[in-house]
C-alpha cells in the first residue's frame, strides 16, 4: 500500500517540475521584453487566476482583511522576492539564480529565530552558517566570476523569507486565494514602478510571447495546486527535502534549453546549500518528533 508521504513526495516532485518550467518561461520572455514587463505579465495573470478562484469559492477580494499588518508585510516580502527572482532570471544564468534561491529554507529558519523567537540550537546555527558559505561560493563577491545581479537575487531570497515568516502568523480565516491574489497585485504595482523609474517601455506581445505567457500561467497555477496538494497529503518534515529537486530540474533545463554550463564552484556551492538545508530540516523534524513524544502523542508510521 502506498503511504501518504510517498504520494505527497510524488506531488512535491511534480510541483517542483512545474516551478522549474515556470522559471524557464520567465527567462524566455525576458529575452525579448524588459524584466519590468515580464513581472507585470506574471502579476496580471496570477492576480486574475486567483481572483477567479476566490470568486468561485464565494469570497470577495476587497475586504477589511487586506489591511492586516501581517498580510501587508507578507505582500511586501512577496514583491521584493519576485523582483529579485525575475531580475535574476532575466539578467543572469538560470542555474546560478536557481542555486541561490535554494538558500530560502535556511533564511526562513534564521528569520524565525531572530524575529519570532523560535529556538535554534548550535547544530542548526552551524548548518545555516555553512549554507550561506555555499551561497558565497555561488555569488563570489570580489572575485572574477562575481555578477552584481546575484546580490539582487539574494535580496529577493530575503524578501521571500520575510513572506514565509509572515505567512505563519496570518489569521487562519483569511482565504489562501485572497492572500495569493494580493501578492500578485503587488507584482503589478512593482512592475509599473520599475518601468517608470528605469524607463522600460512596455512592448506589444507577439504570438510567441503570448503563448509563453499563457504557458507561464498554466504551469505556475499547476505548481501552486500540486504544492498545496502535497502539503495536505504528506508530513511537512518528510516532504521538505523534495523541494530541492527544483534545482535539479532547473539545471537540466538550463543545460538543454539555454546551453548553460555551470562551473565547478557554482555546483559545489549549490551542493553545500542543499546539504545544509536538508540537514536543518531533518534536525527540525527530529526535534519536533521528540517534543511530540514527550507530550504523549503517538506518531504515525510511513
Amino acid at each position: 500500500m502506498v503511504s501518504e508521504n510517498f504520494r505527497g513526495a510524488i506531488l512535491m516532485l511534480v510541483s517542483m517540475v512545474f516551478f522549474a518550467v515556470e522559471d524557464m518561461f520567465i527567462k524566455l520572455l525576458s529575452q525579448g521584453l524588459h524584466f519590468s514587463q515580464v513581472l507585470a505579465i506574471v502579476g496580471v495573470l496570477g492576480f486574475l487566476t486567483f481572483w477567479v478562484m476566490l470568486r468561485i469559492e464565494g469570497h470577495r477580494f476587497l475586504t477589511a482583511d487586506l489591511k492586516q499588518p501581517l498580510l501587508l508585510l507578507r505582500t511586501l516580502g512577496e514583491a521584493i522576492g519576485s523582483v529579485g527572482v525575475v531580475v535574476g532570471l532575466a539578467l543572469t544564468e538560470l542555474a546560478s539564480t536557481s542555486a541561490i534561491i535554494q538558500a530560502l529554507p535556511l533564511a526562513v529558519v534564521l528569520g524565525a529565530a531572530l524575529f519570532l523567537g523560535e529556538p535554534v540550537g548550535w547544530r542548526r546555527w552551524t548548518a545555516i552558517g555553512v549554507g550561506f558559505l555555499g551561497v558565497l561560493l555561488i555569488v563570489r563577491p570580489g572575485l572574477a566570476g562575481f555578477q552584481p545581479v546575484s546580490i539582487v537575487v539574494l535580496i529577493g531570497v530575503l524578501g521571500l523569507a520575510m513572506r514565509d515568516i509572515a505567512t505563519r502568523r496570518i489569521p487562519q480565516h483569511i482565504p489562501s486565494n485572497q492572500v495569493a491574489a494580493m501578492a500578485f497585485l503587488s507584482l503589478i504595482v512593482m512592475a509599473l514602478l520599475l518601468a517608470v523609474i528605469m524607463r522600460q517601455p512596455f512592448l506589444m506581445l507577439d504570438w510567441k510571447q503570448v503563448l509563453l505567457s499563457l504557458g507561464c500561467m498554466v504551469v505556475g497555477v499547476a505548481g501552486y495546486a500540486t504544492l498545496v496538494a502535497a502539503t495536505r497529503v504528506g508530513e511537512a518534515s518528510a516532504l521538505a527535502p523534495y523541494r530541492y529537486a527544483r534545482l535539479i530540474f532547473a539545471l537540466a533545463i538550463a543545460y538543454a534549453v539555454f546551453g548553460e554550463r555551470p562551473d565547478a564552484m557554482t555546483l559545489i556551492g549549490a551542493a553545500v546549500v542543499v546539504a545544509s538545508g536538508c540537514y536543518t530540516m531533518w534536525r527540525e523534524a527530529q526535534l519536533r518528533r521528540r517534543a511530540l513524544r514527550a507530550a504523549g502523542f503517538t506518531l504515525p508510521h510511513g
